[in-house]
């Protein structure tokens, strides 16, 4: 019996993408980066199927190399690239020939108009996410786009073990993916056309952020939520539309603690009471009237308090990286 016949799909359809465009494949929601001396060949814009971004300055301090799974045309190799600047620097793994021969040309086309750019800063390697061709510990940030929610649920903890794996201690996993607002039916879930294309393969946030516990991250922090597409009850087959969203989140390769990961969804914690400060004991210490960004773990812990000078947020999906565990 063939298993992995919804990857053949992918495969199918992506070398067909990587000869000519698709836009609506995929649906970009967040512009591409502009920066200094940053010239992107156009092709590269209008083979971008992602459905958000995974390059982010404030992640790459320090990091000397970068693993990109799915390179597609090759962007945000390049934008990556663009921080780490020295041969080998970004590893860049694609399935899909045609995919890696269209990055590689347009990779030496931004050479002709990036001064600072050397085609050897991206290292092109075929390979498959469910089994790296990258040495253990030696990445020190990961990113994919809009590729891992094309996995089945064992594919995926698959993959997401095997980033686990090449990541350096504390090392950040950037992802942008879509998410449903409730599970898939089985009906679409089933259909390979549908999952190739990045529809029918999304899990719920909460599944979705379960995964990346399941693999061993011990600090999740959830960067923006956002409408990707709708699955209309009329075409899809459906007893009401399915809202589909894109997620940005960032998974750290930092140890569980006992009380459970840290997961940070945008909550925030304002101290209002008559003191000029609250320490929780915890290690949560508030300036009377300043916000604070908490993760989930500590919100419930800080709610089960019962205190009516404390205000808890409920998630905002947007963490902008001021919390405390």
């Amino acid at each position: 019996m063939r298993t992995m016949d919804y990857r053949e799909a992918v495969e199918e359809l992506y070398a067909e993408a990587a000869a000519e465009p698709m836009p609506v494949l995929c649906c970009t929601q967040t512009p591409a980066w502009k920066l200094p001396g940053l010239e992107l060949p156009q092709a590269m814009l209008d083979r971008n199927y992602g459905c958000g971004t995974t390059v982010h300055p404030r992640d790459l301090a320090d990091v000397s190399r970068v693993l990109y799974v799915g390179v597609g045309a090759g962007m945000e190799a390049l934008q990556f690239a663009y921080f780490v600047r020295r041969p080998s620097g970004v590893i860049a793994i694609d399935t899909v020939p045609a995919m890696l021969d269209t990055a590689r040309e347009l990779l030496a086309e931004a050479a002709t108009t990036n001064e600072w750019f050397d085609p050897s800063f991206v290292d092109l390697r075929r390979g498959d996410a469910l089994e790296l061709p990258v040495e253990d510990a030696s990445i020190g940030l990961a990113a994919q786009n809009c590729l891992f929610n094309i996995f089945t649920r064992e594919h995926l903890g698959r993959a997401l073990s095997e980033i686990h794996r090449v990541l350096e201690p504390h090392g950040k996993l950037v992802l942008s993916d879509p998410v449903a607002s409730r599970p898939m039916p089985a009906h679409l879930a089933a259909d390979d056309s549908l999952r190739a294309a990045c529809l029918s393969g999304a899990l719920p946030l909460d599944e979705y952020l379960g995964a990346l516990v399941e693999a061993g991250f011990g600090t999740v922090e959830v960067r923006g939520r956002r409408p990707y597409r709708l699955l209309d009850k009329r075409r899809y087959g459906l007893d009401e539309d399915l809202l589909l969203e894109s997620v940005e989140v960032v998974a750290i390769k930092d140890p569980i603690p006992d009380d459970g990961p840290c997961i940070f969804t945008g909550r925030t914690a304002i101290y209002v009471g008559e003191e000029e400060s609250f320490d929780d004991g915890r290690g949560h210490f508030m300036l009377r009237d300043l916000p604070l960004g908490v993760c989930d773990k500590t919100s419930a812990a800080l709610a089960a308090l019962g205190r009516d000078d404390l205000f808890l947020s409920e998630p905002t999906w947007h963490y902008t990286g001021d919390g405390c565990c």
